[in-house]
This record gives C-alpha cells, sequence and structure tokens, in this order.
C-alpha cells in the first residue's frame, strides 16, 4: 500500500503553499500531486514555479505528478494544459478527457484523475489503450462496485496494467460550474472576483436551511460539506486499492497522514468527528457514516 497527497484543492498564498511542500518533501508520502486543478486565475505559482518545486520534491524519492485543470474554458488554459503534458519529466494527472486525448496523441503517460466519469471495465480497457497508468476512483465509488470492476479487468487480463488509487481524507470535489460560487457569496461576479478564495484556506462552507453543513464552496469547485473519513476502512481497502490519496488541508495534513499509515500497519477502530462520513465507500448516501 502507498499513500499520496493529492493536487491542493484550494488557493492558498504562495508562502504557505512553499512551506506546505517542504514539509511534505520530509512526510511518509509516497507520492505528491502538484498543480493547478480548479481556475485558471489562481495564479501565487506558475507553471514554472510549479516545474520548479517538482524538482525540488523529486529529490526527496518520491513520486511526483503534475495535475491539469479538470474544467478549460479559454484557449490559454488549453495551451497551459500542453505545456503541463510537454514537460518531459513528470507524469500527467489528467482531470480533463481533451488532457487524455492529448497525452494519447503524444504518447506520454497519465494518471486518470477522480474528474474522469470513469465507472467500468470498458472504460478503463479504453485508458489503457490510450496509455493511462493509474486510475483515480471517481468520489461516489464505493468498495463493491471498485472490486467488481477490477475483477472484470482481471478477467480481460488487464489488472496488472494500472494502479487504483482512492481518496480516503478530505472534501470530495463534486462538481465544477462556469460560475464560480465563492465569488457570488460575496456577491461578486467571477471576472471582478478579486481573487476572494484567496481568504477561505479551506473553502466557505454553504449551511442548509437547517444548518446542516451541506456543501464546501471552493471557487468554480462544490465539495462535500462533510469531510471524507475512510481511517475505519483502510483494512478492508487493501485488496481493492493499491494507492490511499489523503487530501492537503489548511491544517494537520501531515498528523492525518500518519495516522493513516499507522491504521494500515496497526488497524485500530477510531471514533469519526460529526461532519466526518465515510458512506460512498458503503454505498449508502454519501453523508451518512457506519
Amino acid at each position: 500500500m502507498k499513500f499520496s497527497l493529492g493536487a491542493n484543492q484550494y488557493y492558498w498564498p504562495a508562502k504557505q503553499t512553499q512551506e506546505f511542500y517542504q514539509q511534505a518533501a520530509n512526510s511518509n508520502a509516497d507520492i505528491i500531486y502538484l498543480g493547478e486543478t480548479v481556475c485558471s486565475k489562481r495564479r501565487e505559482l506558475r507553471l514554472k514555479d510549479w516545474l520548479e518545486l517538482a524538482k525540488q520534491l523529486a529529490s526527496s524519492n518520491k513520486q511526483i505528478v503534475l495535475s491539469t485543470m479538470a474544467l478549460l474554458e479559454a484557449p490559454s488554459e488549453v495551451s497551459l494544459l500542453k505545456k503541463y503534458c510537454d514537460n518531459g519529466d513528470f507524469i500527467i494527472e489528467a482531470n480533463d478527457v481533451g488532457a487524455i486525448e492529448y497525452c494519447r496523441q503524444n504518447k506520454v503517460e497519465f494518471v486518470c484523475g477522480q474528474a474522469i466519469n470513469a465507472y467500468n471495465s470498458p472504460t478503463l480497457k479504453r485508458l489503457i489503450a490510450m496509455g493511462m497508468q493509474r486510475w483515480v476512483t471517481p468520489v461516489e465509488l464505493g468498495r463493491d462496485w471498485i472490486k467488481n470492476i477490477l475483477s472484470e479487468m482481471d478477467e480481460l487480463n488487464l489488472r496488472d496494467k494500472f494502479e487504483v488509487e482512492t481518496q480516503a481524507y478530505g472534501h470530495l470535489p463534486l462538481a465544477y460550474s462556469a460560475r464560480c460560487f465563492t465569488a457570488r457569496s460575496e456577491n461578486r461576479s467571477k471576472n471582478d472576483c478579486e481573487l476572494c478564495c484567496i481568504k477561505y484556506p479551506s473553502g466557505r462552507i454553504a449551511n442548509s436551511q437547517d444548518q446542516q453543513e451541506l456543501f464546501v464552496l471552493n471557487g468554480i469547485q462544490t465539495m462535500s460539506g462533510f469531510c471524507y473519513n475512510l481511517i475505519n476502512d483502510v483494512s478492508g481497502m487493501q485488496d481493492v486499492v493499491d494507492i490511499i490519496r489523503i487530501s492537503p488541508q489548511a491544517e494537520d495534513t501531515f498528523a492525518i497522514l500518519d495516522d493513516f499509515i499507522a491504521q494500515h500497519k496497526s488497524p485500530t477502530y477510531k471514533k469519526l468527528a460529526n461532519n466526518h462520513s465515510n458512506g460512498y465507500w458503503h454505498k449508502i448516501a454519501g453523508m451518512q457514516t457506519i
């Protein structure tokens, strides 16, 4: 079992981001994802900064993956995507079908990101033929669904052609929109957002009318209101998942990572916080907990 730090979903100042990845270099993560996946207006770090950071982190004997945007809306974003894919040193996490096609055309190996709707074995078979080396499962897929797909891939003699990675901690990215909900929450338009999401290092909670934490607004991204936490399901993941992903948090990311690693070595029951859930993994409503 390996452990990864997914690409940071939030918008942090450059100094905070640099300090986070300095800690990541000394962490127990096996794989680190880098890059902006949510909004191209977030430019505290640009491509050259991400590449420089990637080279620094690669010296710490970790696999470095460059993550691409999940929603492309302008020619400039497509141009930037191509530069990511043409970096020549690091594998790509493709979060858009256009990125996958560009990688296929240029024979660049890629990770199929969780923003890609890959839900069955025919899709995975096609992605493998296009160069996929790893499948990050869509957030709503549970253990049984994943296990059934992998059984079908076994029958096709393709299971050994790719790795399986699942997010096990963090607010789940549920949807992307052309509109910016964080800006709207401040009565701003997207074009006049003033990059206000940098004020919310963990996103902005949107409660229901009965004050339930329903969603987290993160720019154009809508995330789950509850934090997904599979700490008690690590032992049950070992026969279906190769890599456990921890999504970066504004606080305690590396303590959480170490807790998951310890749980892998010696499972013990952990009481989940009231605003944590594991429903999707158990094929029930995502906000529920077993």
